[in-house]
C-alpha cells in the first residue's frame, strides 16, 4: 500500500515537470532576459512551503553567479522592506496566486521602484495580474491524496527555478573558474582551485640566466627547493627548464659537469601552464607527463611561477 502510494506520488509530480517542460514558452526567455539583465538582487519570496523553494532558489543563484537572496514577505511589511532597493527583480511563488501576504507586499513593490514576475498556477489570480511577468506553473493537482498539502507546486516551482537560474548562468557566461571563486571551501572548492591559487611566484620561483655557471645553477635549485629550475632570457621568458634528473645525467657522462653553463645544459621548451587552468588540468599534465613540475606562463612565455606535484597533494587533490 504505501508503496504504491510513494509511486503515484512521484508519478504525479514527475508529470507536473514534465507539463511544465512542455509549456515554456517566450514568457521563460522574458524572464531571463530580466533576471539576467537586473542591475541589483534577485529578491525570491513566499510564504510556507513555496517560501522554502524560493530560499533554495534564491541560494543556487547566488552560487552560480547571480546576487540574490530571500525576503519573507510577512516580515517584508514588518520592516525587511529595506532588503529591497530600485533596479531589484522580486520573483514571487504562490500556486494559488492569492497569498495574502504576497498581495500586500505587492502594493509597495511598485513604489521602490522594483520589477515582479509572478510564479503560479493560476494565470488569472491577483497576484499574476499585478506582476510585470507571469510564469504559469500550471499545477491542477497535488500529489498528496487529499489534494492539499504542497507538493506537486513546490516540486514544479523547484524545478522551475532551478531551469532559470542555469539558463541565467549560461547567459551571464558563468564557467567552472566562476564557480571556484564563490565555492573556495571543501572538497569542491579544493577541485576547482586554479593553478594561479598554489603556484610558488616571486622570489619562490627558481631562476637562472642562459649564462649562469653550474654551480651557482645548482644552489638555485637547491635555494628553492622545487627540484628545477626555469633558464629565462632577458625578458622574463622560458628558454627551457634544468631538473634534478638532467644533473644526474650531466654527471654521469661529464667528469667536470661545473665547467658547463646553463645554456649548455638547459632542455628548450619545458611544459607550461597558464595561471587560470584548474589544479586538476594539471595534474593530469603531471601524471601524463610523469614529471612532478609545470612551469606557469603566460601566452608569451613569459615565466610567473611554478607548479610542483607536492602543491596539488597538500590541498588534497590525491
Amino acid at each position: 500500500m504505501s508503496v504504491e502510494l510513494a509511486r503515484q506520488v512521484l508519478t504525479t509530480e514527475a508529470e507536473a515537470i514534465l507539463r511544465l517542460r512542455d509549456r515554456l514558452d517566450a514568457a521563460f526567455e522574458r524572464a531571463v532576459d530580466m533576471l539576467a539583465g537586473c542591475q541589483g538582487r534577485v529578491v525570491w519570496t513566499g510564504m510556507g512551503k513555496s517560501g522554502i523553494i524560493c530560499r533554495k532558489i534564491a541560494a543556487t543563484m547566488a552560487s552560480t553567479g547571480t546576487p540574490a537572496l530571500f525576503l519573507h514577505p510577512a516580515e517584508a511589511i514588518h520592516g525587511d522592506l529595506g532588503m529591497l532597493a530600485p533596479g531589484d527583480v522580486v520573483a514571487a511563488v504562490s500556486n494559488s496566486g492569492e497569498t495574502e501576504e504576497l498581495l500586500r507586499l505587492v502594493e509597495v513593490l511598485k513604489r521602490i521602484g522594483t520589477t515582479l514576475v509572478a510564479v503560479t498556477s493560476n494565470p488569472a489570480s491577483p497576484l499574476a495580474g499585478h506582476a510585470d511577468l507571469h510564469l504559469n506553473l500550471g499545477v491542477t493537482r497535488e500529489a498528496c491524496p487529499n489534494n492539499l498539502a504542497p507538493t506537486a507546486s513546490t516540486t514544479a516551482a523547484l524545478a522551475l527555478g532551478d531551469a532559470l537560474a542555469m539558463a541565467v548562468a549560461v547567459r551571464k557566461g558563468f564557467n567552472p573558474e566562476s564557480f571556484a571563486r564563490l565555492h573556495p571551501g571543501g572538497k569542491l572548492g579544493k577541485r576547482l582551485m586554479t593553478v594561479g591559487d598554489l603556484m610558488h611566484k616571486g622570489d619562490g620561483v627558481p631562476r637562472v640566466d642562459r649564462d649562469t655557471a653550474m654551480k651557482d645553477v645548482i644552489y638555485e635549485m637547491s635555494r628553492k627547493g622545487l627540484g628545477i629550475t626555469t633558464v629565462q632570457d632577458e625578458a622574463g621568458r622560458l628558454i627551457g627548464v634544468i631538473t634534478d634528473g638532467d644533473l644526474r645525467r650531466l654527471m654521469e657522462a661529464d667528469p667536470n659537469p661545473l665547467h658547463h653553463t646553463a645554456a649548455e645544459v638547459v632542455k628548450a621548451g619545458g611544459v607550461t601552464i597558464e595561471p587560470g587552468a584548474l589544479a586538476t588540468a594539471a595534474l593530469t599534465v603531471l601524471e601524463k607527463r610523469r614529471i612532478t613540475s609545470l612551469v606557469v606562463a603566460d601566452g608569451e612565455r613569459r615565466v610567473l611561477g611554478i607548479l610542483h606535484l607536492h602543491d596539488l597533494w597538500g590541498v588534497g587533490l590525491f
